[in-house]
């Protein structure tokens, strides 16, 4: 067959079956993403003779004779074509996974294309930006700042240092590589709920050609673990096996082949004969701790840190101060109800996956799609007993990531591959099976009490919370404890209690996901305190403003906390209220909508503490290198939220020089040092402090060496762009360069960040939305969003932070859902079944900052990649209640949702109008 492709002939037989993308990819366009294979997302579009095509559908022989132009050659041969240098110019990209396919996609709008976007983007979606920035490429807005003057980087919205390689397609993500000898894992999966495995026959498996091994329960180790990673293990349950002989959800891996092929994987998992003994699944967490219910984790105690197997819960917490019930006997208004938040996925783009190989020293080198690469290295370490200097984990650009990459699901299946074989292997999950066998967010019971006195001051405030933590316990118990923490602490109230109970169920996992429990909570909370706000005939703001914590109020949860290293870095939710309140009140275009729809503004307000408690840790180390610049080392990774940016930003503002001149190295455990890893916000709150810290030794090295050369007094020194000056005399980076190398020692800088004390960030979204109460329809007809980020350290990055993290959470309120049926199966696995936000479903959404400094972050800053997500069902749930009068309480609020509570208040529809 032949085909050119970006003018370059190839003649070259697919293989029988293969589609286009695997064919390009084969002949070295990683540009072409996988995210899919179903033709839902978009990333591997093409343009076949000028056309944009999801090349995942298109059989590769149809491209016979015709001409395929991938990311890599849309420039031609002048390199940049004008709508990537558009997507440069307004950063419309952050993890970047996506880009090649949205930029062949708008390359090839027409005029009259470009006037209905929604419709033109429809086949392509970004799961990061919330489009915004991706519409100011397409009409020709300029949002990144062109030359910033040395030393004054940080707080000035610059590019990502990646870009150029983004747009162009040449950014290498987890599979962007080719490795000679490369073996291919398939993954058997249980098709029960729960079943011990009696046996399994590989015999038929192992006779198909090109298959090397069958890896069950008996070739694995049999360490416990999590797959949940955190700095400290004792947050985390130990509930999990590489391969275990019981499984205890639909999907849990049973058996990994590795084969020459995919194919030759995929059907010897086909031949594999496995002998079940079934036993009874939970999928109700309900009925899985009531009295007598089958023990899912039989015979696990308090020391693999399960709270109580006998009655299947991984963790629980019971506190209160003051009394509750008392106060709520007096209270002049109370509030009661009981919520219900919904099973959600990450859907990043890039699903989880690795490569992993021997190199000729012997240590095991793990490629991997993560967030965590310095703890997952610590785990492959633990579990299969090699040391430390012998483990090698890291990741160039990650595709997505939003908490699900705080887990590890395929590197210790990689390493066990390796190892047995010593082949270089490689494991890619499907789209279907990060459904499936992943995690999801928590699903979880919320019910609140609630009490205020005559001047709208808060007298109660009680949440009894039941989390769904499926079948294996991965960050249960932290997701369950900061859902019951920050949505009450940030208010002032003299009596609060807390019951929560995280519980076993034979259904797919759940784990870190985007808020960390706070939007399940802040549903009812939220909710609560407008109802009592509406009973009192107080301003929903108003409400707020009377019992938001203040500096010096104590940030109080019950029970008690071993950790008090909370502290105000500084304080904005004020500003944010008065910002989000003044946006929401400002003239704004007037629907044209009929007496059928029901208009009514909500709102709701968040904080949430910078990292975990207990300590997250980060190196970084800067060396001036031969020709005057500065090569940056941080463990960090980077998956759309900003922190490669960020990093160059501060070191270049601490050593007042461009970021030009900062050159990145990051995730990479071979360069030495320790990082928890990109969760919890702390990429710029944490490791930026190391950065920081790290440049400012450097800076006082390099004036030092000036000083001594000229003989003059330190002080008299500064750093100047490109050299050191001192009055008159200068002497440039190069120049001190050379001395290091004369004297057999770099010019270097170390840093180190603990992350405590800890600040607090806060958030507050509200919408306006018209509902219609004859279908149950809604439109959002203004969205607005105040943060509080210290000091902004890139205004660009950050607010499409905001912007993304709000287009998230309304997927997640409006209609994504994952359905789980009463055997515990996931029945929606994939995205044609799983509505994501697309261009045309998400709103345009006002963003506004503070004006505060924080004194804990690095240079004023600190985290804003999690917390906008949080408010946003709860500001929506509000607004629907006002429209409509109407308290909904369990999201997604779809339309058929809606409805059935329209009906029974308004009547039929009069179809006749």
């Amino acid at each position: 067959m032949s085909l050119e492709v970006n003018g370059k002939a190839f003649s070259q037989e697919p293989r029988a079956g293969q589609c286009l993308r695997t064919f390009l990819r084969e002949l070295g366009h990683f540009g072409v993403k996988k995210g899919c294979d179903a033709g839902d997302c978009g990333a591997c579009t093409v343009l076949l003779d000028g056309e944009p095509v999801h090349s995942c559908l298109i059989p590769a022989f149809r491209a016979e004779g015709r001409t395929v132009t991938t990311i890599e050659g849309l420039g031609g041969d002048h390199g940049t074509h004008p709508m990537q240098q558009a997507f440069l110019d307004a950063q419309g990209f952050q993890c970047g996974f996506c880009t090649a396919g949205m930029i062949l996609t708008c390359a090839s709008l027409n005029q009259a294309q470009r006037t209905d976007l929604g419709a033109a983007l429809k086949g392509n979606i970004c799961r990061c930006t919330g489009y915004r920035s991706i519409e100011d490429a397409i009409i020709g807005k300029t949002n990144v700042e062109a030359s910033v003057e040395a030393g004054a980087a940080f707080g000035r919205s610059l590019p990502a240092p990646a870009g150029p390689d983004v747009v162009r397609g040449t950014a290498r993500y987890t599979f962007d590589t080719a490795i000679d000898g490369l073996l291919h894992i398939k993954l058997l999966r249980s098709p029960h709920a729960h079943a011990r495995i009696v046996a399994i026959d590989k015999s038929d498996a192992l006779s198909i050609p090109g298959v090397h091994a069958v890896l069950t329960h008996e070739d694995a180790p049999s360490v416990l673990m999590s797959t949940a990673r955190h700095e400290k293990d004792w947050m985390d349950p130990e509930d999990t096996r590489v391969l275990d002989d019981v499984v205890r959800f639909i999907g849990q891996k049973v058996a990994a082949v590795v084969a020459e092929t995919e194919a030759a994987a995929e059907a010897a998992c086909r031949r594999l004969k496995v002998s079940y003994d079934i036993l009874p699944a939970l999928i109700d967490p309900e009925q899985a701790m009531a009295p007598g219910a089958p023990v899912i984790h039989p015979g696990r105690t308090s020391a693999n840190r399960v709270a109580d197997a006998e009655r299947n819960l991984v963790a629980e917490t019971h506190g209160e101060f003051g009394d509750v019930a008392s106060a709520l006997a007096t209270s002049a208004a109370t509030y009661e109800a009981t919520f219900h938040s919904h099973r959600v996925q990450h859907a990043a783009l890039e699903t989880h996956g690795g490569l992993a190989w021997l190199d000729d020293s012997g240590v095991l080198n793990v490629r991997t799609s993560t967030q965590v690469p310095f703890l997952t290295r610590r785990a492959l370490s633990d579990i299969f007993q090699l040391p430390m200097d012998k483990v090698r984990v890291f990741c160039e650009r990650v595709g997505g990531g939003f908490g699900g990459k705080q887990e590890m699901f395929v590197e210790d299946i990689l390493a066990l591959a390796a190892l047995r074989t010593g082949r270089p292997v490689k494991l890619e999950l499907t789209r279907e099976e990060q459904f499936i066998a992943t995690s999801t967010r928590h699903p979880m019971r919320i019910h609140v009490k609630a009490g205020a006195d005559s001047d709208g001051k808060l007298t109660a405030l009680q949440l009894d919370v039941l989390s769904n933590t499926g079948a294996y316990g991965n960050h249960a118990g932290p997701v369950m404890f900061h859902a019951l923490a920050e949505s009450i602490a940030v208010y002032n109230c003299p009596n609060k209690r807390v019951d929560g109970v995280a519980v076993y169920t034979n259904t797919v996992p759940a784990g870190a996901f985007r808020g960390y429990g706070l939007p399940q909570a802040l549903i009812a909370v939220e909710a609560a305190i407008d109802e009592l706000a509406r009973q009192l005939g107080i301003n929903p703001y108003e409400m707020r403003r009377r019992n938001i914590v203040r500096p010096g109020d104590p940030m109080l949860s019950p029970p008690p906390s071993e950790y008090h290293d909370v502290l105000y870095g500084s304080y904005g939710l004020d500003q944010c209220l008065d910002l989000a309140e003044r946006a929401m009140q400002a003239d704004g275009p007037q629907p044209e909508l009929s007496p059928d729809w029901l208009i009514g503004d909500g709102i709701a307000l968040t904080m949430i503490d910078t990292v975990p408690p207990a300590g997250h840790f980060a190196d970084a180390a800067i060396a001036l290198n031969d020709d005057g610049g500065f090569d940056l080392t941080v463990g960090t990774a980077e998956f759309g939220n900003g922190t490669s940016t960020v990093h160059r930003q501060i070191a270049a503002t601490t050593l007042a020089t461009t970021v030009e001149r900062i050159h990145l190295r990051q995730s990479d455990t071979a360069h030495g040092g320790h990082d928890t890893g990109a969760y919890g916000s702390a990429g710029t709150f944490v490791a930026g402090k190391a950065t920081h810290a790290a440049a400012v030794q450097l800076a006082s090295e390099l004036k030092a060496a000036a000083a001594g050369a000229w003989l003059c007094d330190v002080e008299t020194c500064a750093l100047d762009a490109d050299a050191v000056v001192s009055g008159v005399r200068r002497m440039p980076f190069a120049e001190l360069a050379k001395l290091a190398r004369e004297r057999g020692r770099p010019f270097a800088g170390s840093g180190t960040s603990g992350g405590t004390p800890r600040s607090v960030g806060f958030n507050v979204q509200g919408f306006r939305v018209a509902v219609n109460k004859g279908t149950g329809e809604l439109r959002i007809l203004r969205s607005v969003h105040a943060a509080d980020a210290g000091v902004v350290a890139n205004p660009m990055q950050c607010r499409g932070q905001v912007e993304g993290g709000v287009a998230q959470a309304l997927g997640a309120a409006l209609y994504e859902e994952m359905v789980i049926d009463a055997n515990g199966r996931v029945i929606n696995p994939k995205f044609r079944d799983y509505h994501l936000p697309s261009f045309a479903d998400v709103p345009r959404t006002e963003v506004f900052f503070a004006d505060t400094s924080d004194t804990i972050g690095p240079l004023g800053a600190k985290s804003m990649s999690e917390s906008p997500y949080n408010p946003v069902a709860a500001a929506l749930g509000n607004a629907i209640a006002d429209a409509t009068g109407i308290r909904f309480t369990a999201p997604p609020f779809k339309p058929d949702r809606l409805f059935p509570g329209l009906l029974d208040k308004f009547g039929g529809f009069d179809r006749t109008r």
